[in-house]
């Protein structure tokens, strides 16, 4: 199977299970991966976040291509809203296109737009053009958007952030095989992670 064969295979929804050691994960993203892989990657972000945008650009891709596409490791996504009222808008809107299988897709378009914090990149209007774009049923996910309906899915998500010890973003939590957890803090490069990761799977 090639690469964008099994890149399009983990783009299809999983649900992250309801918890992954201590870390209650029963509102978190879906999961992007195999639901099978020995390692699971929790990140705790927020899309206003330049640094998560930093991670996301310069070593995501290191990490999917590696460790993700190949099954070897699955990611979680747990929002960690601090910025402002866009970032939590950011994060309704995600759970919005995720009613329509799209999660993943919409998580990588707001950071690929991010703007400044609070500059309105993240507005309501951007986020209806960024689902519009994607191919989104307009009305459902505007209907959505506009009814706030995941507000609290995104407070316990931030209560749950900060129990599980992060402290600010991108903070990640690398999960092996026994439920051995090694905390990772920052957008540190892609061979941090690979150390951490490939001691687990040995």
């Amino acid at each position: 199977m090639t690469e964008k064969k099994m890149a399009d295979k983990m783009e299809k929804t999983h649900t992250a299970p309801k918890s992954i050691g201590s870390v209650d994960l029963s509102m978190a993203s879906p999961i992007q991966g195999s639901p099978d892989a020995k390692i699971t990657i929790i990140e705790f972000g927020d899309y206003q976040c330049p640094k998560c945008y930093s991670w996301f650009t310069k070593e995501k891709p290191t990490i999917e291509s590696q460790y993700i596409n190949t099954g070897k490791a699955n990611l979680v996504f747990v929002d960690l809203s601090f910025l402002g009222a866009d970032s939590d808008s950011a994060s309704i809107a995600s759970y919005c296109a995720d009613e329509q299988g799209k999660y993943w897709q919409y998580h990588s378009t707001l950071y690929k737009n991010q703007g400044g914090i609070q500059s309105g990149w993240a507005s309501n209007a951007n986020l209806k053009k960024f689902a519009s774009d994607l191919g989104l049923d307009s009305a459902k996910f505007d209907a959505c958007l506009d009814s706030a309906k995941y507000s609290d899915r995104i407070k316990h998500n931030g209560v749950v952030s900060s129990s599980s010890g992060a402290q600010g973003t991108p903070t990640f939590l690398i999960v092996g095989p026994n439920g051995v957890t090694e905390k990772i803090s920052g957008p540190q490069p892609a061979s941090v992670f690979s150390g951490v990761i490939d001691k687990m799977l040995k």
